[in-house]
């Protein structure tokens, strides 16, 4: 088949060489948890195709291959689609899910190795009723993954290897719909009895993307080894290093991308490993190969809901606030992080949050202090813009709660109230958090203001607003269009490098006059206009007004 496959079969050895009796990965989504276990699941089970692995690094470990490949049944079951607003719908979801696994082995209901009795236990897991939903029973479907491997190991003669990948998913879902507590008394029993009072298990493998606290749903397992983002064991098995990047890229044709792929899709930090997020590579690639213009975009944070991140904000002190500010700025801050928590657990307090926003791949690390405090910082651009969208669009909610506040700020543009305008938009500044690159072009920090300046206006919902329209001789930042009073606004927002705040909005103004900016104003039938120089640095703005009355427009 014609596809680009990045070797990751040294998870199988590394696995078979640290191994536990249960094994628990945690990655944030998107970084090839489900693929590492399709690659597992294909390599161990019984009726393995083992030219699906010519050419990996998993065969020049002969005596692995001879010892482990084929040699297992083994049960496989993902949970990323157990959802539901209720907990029954929940439930209907996960007894599918184990019942369609159940049926991937029908012979267990003719086995000879099987007595009467034991196949009806097999048929109970897969009787339907006259509309295909499975029947099973709340007490059959706890102990489900227990009986399919006490009837694969009767019926093979060896022991059970089982793989559960998203196991943390139906309790998030759950979290989010209130039947937290009946899905952890759920998940407990299953896991109870397919991990610790199981018999026929050999080793089990589960991925996800929290780590919930032992106590929770683990509680006695003997042997159980957890294997974070901060460990350095399996470090490089889930995602893709910048030899892994590069190697793609140029199979492609398309060295000349690496430094964007680099800056967009880089900087996660897996125990002592860089890695990208492959999900992004993968998909910034496909693009790229249609249209070698294509631009980054944001692949990963767009393939699932980002509710913590807007809880993170929500929650967030004065100080936090300022810590997020350095953040965003291409800076690190120092923090304590709790790996085991539970739901029940995440926004209790901001702290437990920072832990969330690490372990789910929002924040990771660049190194640690001897007080044990991880140095977190924002991965990557595509990671950052996930927040910038989050900030503004609080900003945009929090802003119109004052309706007077709001109203004051926004009828100063019409009435050319420079002081009033000055002065609210200096306080929403103060209030926001501040999204300074020192990096960045000026352009792009000018688009900063920009944003929050269309984001109050469009309050004014029987206003006009038009955003980098062309009028004139050139592209204006805002044009503003008030109907009942046949007034126009002009506004040029600049960036004042160094803080010279007075000298760049009267550079402004110039530029309005000098590009003739208020000219689609004045087609447009405004008999008045106002034209407004603002000047921002950091959290502070500066307001030059001109006004062009009735008879000199």
């Amino acid at each position: 088949m014609d596809f680009y496959y990045i070797d990751k079969t040294c998870l199988i050895r590394d696995l078979l060489h640290n191994w536990g009796k249960v094994n628990l990965f945690t990655r944030p989504r998107r970084f090839g948890k489900s693929l590492n276990m399709s690659m597992l699941k294909t390599f161990f089970e019984i009726g393995c195709e083992k030219q699906l692995f010519d050419g990996l690094e998993i065969l020049r470990e002969q005596e692995l291959c001879d010892r482990y490949m084929g040699q297992f049944p083994v049960l496989s079951v993902s949970l990323k689609d157990v959802d539901g607003r209720s907990f029954a719908a929940a439930f209907v979801s996960l007894r599918y899910i184990i019942g369609m696994e159940a049926m991937r082995f029908p012979f267990l209901a003719e086995s000879d190795k099987l007595t009467e009795m034991q196949k009806n236990m097999y048929r109970a897991l897969v009787n339907v009723d006259e509309k295909g939903s499975f029947t099973m029973s709340a007490e059959v479907l706890t102990t489900s993954l227990q009986t399919l491997s006490f009837l694969l190991s009767r019926h093979y003669d060896r022991k059970v290897i089982l793989l559960v990948d998203e196991y943390d998913v139906p309790l998030d879902k759950a979290f989010q719909a209130d039947y937290y507590d009946a899905m952890v008394s759920l998940i407990r029993n299953l896991f109870s009895r397919a991990l610790k009072s199981n018999e026929n298990l050999y080793f089990a493998v589960l991925t996800g993307c929290l780590r919930i606290a032992k106590e929770s749903i683990f509680t006695g397992l003997n042997n159980f080894n957890v294997l974070s983002v901060s460990d350095k064991y399996f470090d490089d098995s889930f995602g893709f290093s910048d030899g892994e990047v590069r190697q793609m890229l140029s199979y492609y044709g398309l060295e000349d991308c690496y430094d964007t792929v680099k800056a967009w899709y880089d900087g996660y930090r897996f125990g002592g490993t860089s890695v990208y997020c492959p999900w992004d590579v993968v998909k910034y690639c496909y693009a790229l190969l249609a249209d070698r213009e294509a631009r980054p975009e944001n692949y990963w944070s767009n393939t699932s809901g980002n509710s913590i991140v807007r809880r993170f904000i929500d929650k967030a002190t004065r100080q936090t606030k300022e810590e997020l500010e350095h953040l965003l700025a291409g800076e690190a801050v120092a923090k304590s992080i709790r790996q085991e928590l539970t739901y029940n657990e995440l926004d209790v307090t901001i702290d437990n949050l920072w832990s969330v926003l690490f372990t789910t791949g929002y924040l990771t690390q660049q190194g640690r202090l001897e007080d044990g405090r991880y140095e977190l910082v924002i991965p990557n651009l595509e990671v950052r813009e996930l927040f910038v969208t989050q900030i503004m669009e609080w900003f945009g909610e929090t802003a119109v709660q004052d309706t007077s506040k709001i109203d004051a700020f926004c009828e100063a543009f019409p009435a050319a109230d420079g002081k009033t305008m000055e002065e609210g938009f200096n306080d929403y500044l103060w209030h926001m958090i501040s999204i300074r690159d020192t990096f960045s072009r000026k352009e792009r920090k000018e688009n900063f203001y920009q944003g929050i300046l269309l984001g109050l206006l469009r309050y004014k919902e029987n206003w006009v607003i038009k955003s980098n329209e062309e009028s004139g001789e050139g592209y204006c930042d805002i044009l503003l269009e008030v109907p009942e009073s046949r007034t126009g606004v002009v506004i040029e927002v600049k960036y004042a490098e160094g803080g010279a705040l007075d000298k760049v909005c009267g550079e402004a103004l110039r530029q309005i006059e000098g590009k003739k900016y208020d000219a689609r104003l004045a087609d447009d039938g405004m008999e008045r206009i106002v034209r407004f120089g603002v000047a921002c640095y950091k959290k502070r703005c500066r307001v030059a007004v001109k006004v062009l009355e009735k008879g000199e427009v």
